[in-house]
C-alpha cells in the first residue's frame, strides 16, 4: 500500500527504547566537539559517518561512535542542550510520549556527580518540553552498564529521581557473557519500591538471556528481545509453535522493545525484511517499534514506521496497533497511559483515516 510519507511524520508516535548518548545531532556533536577540543573523525558529513561506522559490521568502529557523543556529554550546560534537542526532534517527528535512556556512569569526567548529571538532563528535558511545537512528555530512563561491577548505585539514583522525571531503570552495554543475573540486588530493590525497569536481552545473546531477565530479574519490559524467534518453530503445515519461553512471553505480555534498523545494524536480523517483528504481531505478541540510536541508525521513529510500510506490508491499523502497544507498555501510571489512548492517539490515528 502507499502511504504518504508526511502522513508518517503527523502520526502520533510513542517512543520507549531510545539511548540519549545515540541520538545527538550531527551539528551539536560537530559544535561541541570543537568547544571542548575533542578530535573528531575527519568527515565532510558527520553524519554519513557515524550511519556508516555504525553499519561497517565492526564493533570496534561501532563502539567509537559512543565514544565521541559520549565526551561532548560531560558538561551541565551540554547536557541540557542534548536533552533539550533530543525532545524537538521526537516532538517534530509526531512524538507524543518518550523515556530516553542514557547511563549517569559515563558522564563525571568533567566533573559532575551522577546526581548533577541527572539533574541536567532532567532541566534539559523541562526546557524542550516547555518549547515543543505541541504537547509531549519525555522522560528518562537510567541505565547501569552491565559490563561495570555490578552495583545498586543507578538503581537507588533512579529512586531517588522518581518524582522527578526518571521513569525506570535499565541496563545495557555487552550482554553476550554479562547475564542480567549479574544485577539481581538491583532488580530486587526496584521491585521492593515497586519501580519499573526494562533489560537489554535476546539481541547479542540468545535465549538463556532472555530467560535470565524474565525468570530471575522480573523484567517489566524487553529491550530488543528479537532473539525469541530461536524458540519458535514453524511445523510442517506452516503454523508456528511457540516454546516454552516465548509462550510465556506471549502469554504474559511482556512487551518486546522491539528496533527494526537497529537490529540489522548489530547483526541480530539480516535485513528489515526478514525482521521478525511481523510475525512476532501476528502471534499476538507485545511488540513496539523504536529507533534505539538515532544518530547511529541515521533515523526517526517515522522512517522506522516507513520502513514497516514498505518491506513488511504494514498499514494504518497495524501501525496503530503498535503504537497502542507502546503506550500500553510506558513506565506511566494506569490512568495516563488510558488518557494517551483515549485523547491523543486514537484521535491522530482516526484523523489520517
Amino acid at each position: 500500500m502507499t502511504i504518504d510519507p508526511q502522513s508518517l511524520v503527523d502520526l502520533p508516535k510513542v517512543s520507549l527504547h531510545d539511548h540519549l548518548d545515540g541520538g545527538l545531532r550531527p551539528g551539536t556533536v560537530r559544535e561541541l566537539a570543537d568547544e571542548i577540543g575533542h578530535p573528531l573523525p575527519a568527515a565532510d558529513d558527520l553524519g554519513v559517518w557515524f550511519r556508516e561506522a555504525a553499519d561497517s559490521g565492526s564493533l570496534v568502529r561501532y563502539l567509537e561512535t559512543f565514544d565521541h557523543t559520549i565526551a561532548v556529554m560531560q558538561t551541565r550546560a551540554n547536557l541540557v542542550r542534548v536533552a533539550r534537542e533530543f525532545v524537538a526532534d521526537l516532538a517534530g517527528d509526531g512524538g507524543v510520549y518518550g523515556e530516553t535512556r542514557w547511563a549517569p556512569e559515563q558522564h563525571t569526567a568533567g566533573g559532575l556527580s551522577m546526581a548533577e548529571a541527572v539533574e541536567a538532563v532532567r532541566d534539559g528535558l523541562a526546557e524542550g518540553m516547555a518549547t515543543a511545537p505541541r504537547p509531549i512528555l519525555v522522560r528518562q530512563l537510567l541505565t547501569s552498564m552491565r559490563h561495570a561491577e555490578p552495583s545498586t548505585a543507578i538503581a537507588e539514583l533512579a529512586l531517588r529521581f522518581r518524582d522527578e522525571g526518571v521513569a525506570g531503570f535499565d541496563i545495557a552495554g555487552a550482554e553476550d557473557g554479562f547475564p542480567a543475573e549479574r544485577f539481581l540486588p538491583a532488580f530486587q530493590h526496584l521491585k521492593k519500591h515497586n519501580f519499573p525497569y526494562t533489560i537489554h536481552a535476546g539481541e547479542a545473546a540468545g535465549l538463556s538471556s532472555i530467560w535470565g531477565a524474565v525468570q530471575v530479574c522480573a523484567a517489566n519490559r524487553i529491550g530488543h528481545g528479537v532473539r525469541i524467534t530461536d524458540d519458535i518453530t514453524v511445523d510442517d503445515s506452516g503454523t508456528a509453535v511457540l516454546g516454552e519461553l516465548a509462550g510465556y512471553v506471549r502469554d504474559q505480555q511482556i512487551p518486546l522493545e522491539l528496533c527494526p534498523s537497529s537490529n540489522v545494524q548489530t547483526g541480530a536480523v539480516p535485513s528489515v525484511a526478514a525482521h521478525p517483528i511481523k510475525l512476532l504481531d501476528e502471534l499476538g505478541f507485545r511488540v513496539t517499534v523504536n529507533c534505539d540510536n538515532q544518530l547511529m541508525g541515521g533515523t526517526r521513529l517515522s522512517r522506522e514506521l516507513g520502513l514497516l510500510v514498505s518491506e513488511l506490508g504494514y498499514d494504518l491499523v497495524g501501525l496503530r496497533r503498535l503504537t497502542r502497544n507502546a503506550a500500553q507498555s510506558a513506565f506511566l501510571p494506569y490512568d495516563q497511559r488510558q488518557a494517551l489512548i483515549a485523547d491523543v492517539i486514537e484521535p491522530g490515528f482516526a484523523s489520517l483515516g
